[in-house]
């Protein structure tokens, strides 16, 4: 008994002392704290107004025909898009465009009506803004609603033309009439859809940015901040110690990140409180044993925000939630299972968004402690091959 009191007795020891390590390094404090803090609402207040209306856009209508005219009708009387420039050529609406005066430009060539008199295939040219997601998502959503609107009313005219009644032709137009309904998503909005991974991935890059800050940190200086009477006994106690003071941070970070920002800024929040916190003991777990097994390859404390701010990027896509799963080829697939963020923003979005339960996510569940198994062992050797070196 003795022996499992000294143990717990050594584990807290190292953990209080990394916590004052994080606390009395400043760029430590802006990583693990501030960051953690100020960016799930910086995010959420980006992306707060969800869906953009009536974004500016200018029409190059060449053809001016009747049916050219009644399409930039429709187009503008969409929610998402306001014709408020109509040019006579495409230098006079690229002049607009580069002064940010509209963020889309829509381009009629001259046959539009002829193919369509000839039952041909007519074309548009659609160019969008991608400055942000916002504009490239308002401007080709308000045009391609207006472009399916058309094609039903062109096959209604030309089943009519045939000598079909009207009730004839919208049967043969709409064979079944289906209704689409968004479950999870009824504002089909980045913030509802993004947001939720934006946020797993703030807390994984954040705690892995600030353990291999601390790893350089210590190898710069020629510390490596492990207790003389650590040496002489299991190396797991120095990591499992760091590992809770991480834990202990994170806990309160991940619980306002992933249950108090969804409430504030009125983000889908229907998963339980229970769900979420087994999903957050693993995911910080994993995370935290990751970034050390990795810290210990790092000789200065900038090296990791030098050499991985692009994968925040590549670990939103290869997630498979803001890319479909099915879609993401099988290297980049195994890839993705080597982070713990693949599997928590998979829970998350289960969970939190679409109200799964833990039996529910438990393939994910497992994934995360497998992978905390895995890293911990892995930070055990590699910090023991560290010792001898000392």
């Amino acid at each position: 008994m003795n022996k499992y009191l000294q143990s717990l007795q050594d584990i807290w020891y190292v953990a209080s002392l990394e916590i004052q390590r994080i606390f009395h390094d400043k760029t430590a404090i802006i990583i693990f704290i501030i960051a953690g803090i100020v960016y799930p609402i910086l995010y959420s207040y980006i992306y707060s107004g969800d869906n953009l209306t009536e974004v500016p856009v200018a029409v190059v209508d060449t053809d001016n025909s009747t049916e050219s005219r009644r399409f930039v009708h429709k187009l503008d009387a969409t929610p998402e898009v306001d014709v408020a420039y109509r040019c006579a050529n495409m230098e006079e609406a690229q002049e607009l465009f580069e002064n940010h005066r509209v963020h889309g430009v829509l381009y009629i060539p001259n046959d539009y009506n002829d193919r369509l008199a000839r039952i041909e295939q007519a074309y548009l040219s659609l160019y969008c803004d991608m400055g942000s997601f916002l504009y490239y998502r308002a401007v080709y959503l308000g045009t391609n609603m207006v472009m399916l609107d058309e094609m039903r009313d062109i096959e209604l005219r030309r089943f009519s033309a045939l000598g079909m009644t009207d009730g004839q032709a919208r049967q043969m137009q709409q064979p079944v009439i289906n209704e689409s309904v968004d479950l999870f998503s009824p504002t089909q909005g980045f913030r509802s859809f993004l947001l939720p991974i934006f946020l797993i991935l703030i807390l994984h890059q954040t705690l892995f940015f600030g353990v291999t800050t601390l790893s350089g940190t210590a190898y710069e200086d020629g510390k490596h901040y492990i207790p003389s009477f650590i040496k002489k006994n299991s190396i797991y106690r120095v990591v499992i110690g760091r590992g809770l003071a991480y834990f202990i941070i994170y806990t309160a970070l991940s619980v306002y990140s992933m249950m108090l920002i969804p409430h504030l800024f009125h983000l889908p929040h229907v998963g339980s409180v229970g769900t979420l916190l087994a999903l957050i003991v693993p995911f910080i777990l994993a995370t935290a044993f990751f970034a050390m097994t990795l810290g210990s390859f790092f000789r200065s404390r900038e090296a990791a925000l030098v050499m991985f701010p692009a994968f925040s990027i590549i670990l939103l896509f290869v997630s498979g939630i803001a890319w479909p799963s099915s879609n993401i080829p099988l290297f980049w697939k195994t890839f993705s299972y080597i982070f713990p963020s693949t599997f928590a923003a998979q829970g998350y979005v289960a969970a939190n968004t679409m109200g799964a339960s833990v039996i529910q996510i438990f393939p994910q569940l497992l994934g995360l402690w497998i992978q905390a198994g895995v890293y911990f062992l892995s930070s055990c050797a590699l910090l023991r091959w560290t010792v001898k070196g000392l």
